[in-house]
C-alpha cells in the first residue's frame, strides 16, 4: 500500500491523494502529468517520493511513519508485518516522577515476552530493537511517551497507534470497546481495565501471591494478543476505501493457542469486593 501512498508527500492531503487515484495516478511510477497540485511543487514531489522509494528498499518505515497523518498509519503494516511488535504496558497508576512502568508485554504475531519490574525490565530494550514497526492502542499518547521517559531511551521505530486509526473507521469505547466489536470474548478478564491492573500490582506488593501477578500478566498479555486482530482488521477496512482492496485483503490471525497465564478468578472477585467500579 505504501507504493500507492502521496498523503506523505507534504502539501498533499487525503482529497488529493484521491483525486491523484481517480487521474490514474495510482502509484509512485507512475508520472503526475496533466494533475494540477497547487500547493506543492513537481520537484518536491518527484523529491519526497524519490526518497520514499530509497526508504521503502531499504526497510525503513519511520520514515513513512513520521509523515503520515497517524490515521493512515496503517499503510505501514502490509509492508512490514513480518517485523512488527505489539506492545503494551501497564503502571502504578501514577504519572511524573512518582510513575513507573510495572510491566510490559509483547507479541510479534508468533511469540509471546513478558517484562516485570524488578525482574526482567530491563532486557525490553534488546529484545524491541529487534523489530521496525510498535502497534499499540493509545501509545502514541501512553505506553511510548511513559517508557521513553521511565526507562531514559528512545524508541526509533515506526508506529501505529490503533487508537486513530479506529477512532477513524468509527470504532468507539477504548481498547476493551473496540474488541467487542468485532466479537473478542476476554473470558475471566471481563471488565479488567488499566485501573484493575493497578489494584493487582497493589496487592501483589503487598501479598505476594503468585496468582496476583498471573493475573495481572495474563491481562497485560491478553491486551497485546487483541491488537493483532484489531491491525488486521482496521487494515482491511481501510483497504476497502482505496481503489487497491482486491486480493489484497489479509485473513484474520488464529490467537495463540495457549497464552503462559490464566488469571485467577478469586483473585478478580477479591479486589472487586472491595467496591471495585470499573472505568470507562
Amino acid at each position: 500500500m505504501l507504493k500507492h501512498t502521496f498523503c506523505h508527500v507534504p502539501g498533499i492531503g487525503l482529497k488529493t491523494e484521491r483525486r491523484l487515484w481517480d487521474n490514474g495516478v495510482l502509484d509512485w511510477d507512475t508520472p503526475l502529468g496533466h494533475v494540477r497540485l497547487k500547493r506543492t511543487s513537481a520537484e518536491a514531489i518527484d523529491a519526497l517520493l524519490d526518497a520514499s522509494r530509497e526508504k521503502l528498499s531499504l526497510g525503513e518505515p519511520a520514515f513513512f511513519s513520521e509523515l503520515l497523518p497517524p490515521k493512515e498509519s496503517w499503510r505501514i503494516f502490509p509492508d512490514f508485518r513480518d517485523s512488527v511488535a505489539y506492545i503494551d504496558i501497564e503502571t502504578n497508576g501514577y504519572m511524573g516522577p512518582h510513575g513507573y512502568i510495572t510491566a510490559i508485554s509483547l507479541y510479534d504475531g508468533k511469540n509471546i515476552r513478558y517484562y516485570v519490574k524488578g525482574e526482567n525490565l530491563d532486557r525490553f530494550m534488546k529484545d524491541i530493537m529487534a523489530y521496525k514497526v510498535l502497534v499499540t492502542y493509545n501509545g502514541k499518547c501512553f505506553d511510548i511517551p511513559f517508557i521513553e521517559s521511565h526507562l531514559g531511551v528512545r524508541l526509533p521505530h515506526a508506529h501505529i497507534d490503533l487508537l486513530y486509526v479506529l477512532r477513524d473507521l468509527g470504532f468507539k469505547g477504548g481498547l476493551k470497546g473496540c474488541e467487542k466489536m468485532i466479537g473478542i470474548d476476554r473470558g475471566g478478564l471481563d471488565g479488567v481495565d488499566g485501573y484493575f491492573a493497578v489494584l493487582l500490582w497493589k496487592e501483589y506488593k503487598r501479598s505476594r501471591n503468585p496468582k496476583v501477578m498471573e493475573t495481572l500478566l495474563a491481562y497485560n498479555i491478553q491486551d497485546v494478543v487483541n491488537l493483532e486482530p484489531l491491525m488486521v482488521t482496521a487494515h482491511n477496512m481501510k483497504l476497502e476505501q482505496t481503489p487497491f482492496c482486491s486480493g489484497r485483503r489479509i485473513d484474520l490471525p488464529a490467537p495463540p493457542l495457549e497464552l503462559p497465564f490464566k488469571p485467577d478468578l478469586e483473585t478478580i472477585e477479591k479486589i472487586r469486593s472491595r467496591s471495585y467500579q470499573p472505568h470507562a
